[in-house]
């Protein structure tokens, strides 16, 4: 599961480290020695890791200049046009789930636009990379250090945001193509009864998919199906896949950290003066 030999690789790992995290407050409670050593041995590592996290993090730009290069190399311009439609359909869909999460950030306190001027470097990388578990160390770097939430919320999140909780690959995605094809078998996109088996479809089927560029594709084959429509518009889309993945993984890293932030301001565990610091105290504080 560590080398993602499957698409849930990334749950069992975070269940796993469930039970590490449970045998160790144990062998603590059992041993404080041992356990002490054990929590120092972990908080090593976990700086380790941020330190070749913000050494990437450096070399980013390099990076990105090749990704968008090879996305506009491997486009056909005129599929590009024809689709062009579905592409605006799909990037309005986006723009609105991006107003959905600015309105329950607002709701709960948090200003929307600092939050999104403190995570941009990670939907940014997230656009360009397409794929939401490449951004996992990015996301919980960001989410600890520019948004105030403790590390605990911001890895569990972070982690379960690029399978379970896949707002545009596994959410967005499969139900704008299953709205699509609906009514070419007869069926009625607006019954509510069906609207309701849908968003209870791409539910269960989100556990499945794999935080990497091009799972929403693989969302859609088993949504569709499951809902008795054809597949035939997923082969199709295939071709503008790259230009509307990337939107979509934007969205899905912008998710898990606004479930973080949500989740560590309802349990009164946010740090304010980071979350409501600027760039430049930030950087002094660095």
């Amino acid at each position: 599961d560590l080398t993602g030999a499957s698409p849930t690789s990334i749950i069992s790992v975070v269940i796993f480290a469930a039970f590490l995290g449970v045998a160790a407050l144990q062998l603590l409670k059992d041993d404080e020695a041992k356990g002490q050593r054990v929590l120092v041995a972990i908080d090593t590592l976990q700086s380790w890791v941020m330190k070749l996290v913000r050494l990437i993090m450096k070399l980013t730009p390099y990076g990105v200049l090749a990704l968008m290069t090879k996305v506009v190399a491997g486009s056909n311009l005129q599929d590009i046009i024809k689709l062009g439609g579905f592409v605006v359909a799909s990037y309005l869909g986006l723009a609105i789930m991006f107003g959905v999460h600015a309105l329950l950030l607002s709701v709960n306190g948090i200003n929307p636009l600092r939050f999104f001027r403190k995570v941009w470097p990670v939907i940014t990388f997230a656009f360009t990379s397409r794929s939401s578990a490449a951004s996992i160390p990015l996301n919980v770097e960001t989410q600890t250090r520019r948004l105030g939430v403790p590390e605990s919320i911001a890895s569990f999140s972070a982690s379960f945001g690029a399978t379970i909780g896949q707002n545009g690959c596994a959410g967005l995605y499969p139900t704008m193509l299953a709205v699509m094809v609906a009514p070419t078998v007869g069926i009625n996109p607006f019954d509510p009864v069906w609207i309701a088996t849908l968003v209870g479809m791409v539910t269960l089927s989100s556990a499945g998919v794999a935080g990497v560029g091009g799972g929403a594709t693989f969302a859609a084959l088993i949504v569709l199906p499951a809902m008795g429509l054809p597949v035939t518009l997923v082969a199709l889309l295939i071709s503008i896949e790259p230009l509307i993945d990337m939107g979509r993984t934007a969205l899905n890293v912008n998710g898990s950290m606004t479930a973080g932030s949500l989740t560590s301001r309802w349990l009164g565990m946010t740090d304010k003066s980071v979350l409501e610091s600027d760039e430049h105290a930030e950087l002094a504080h660095r």
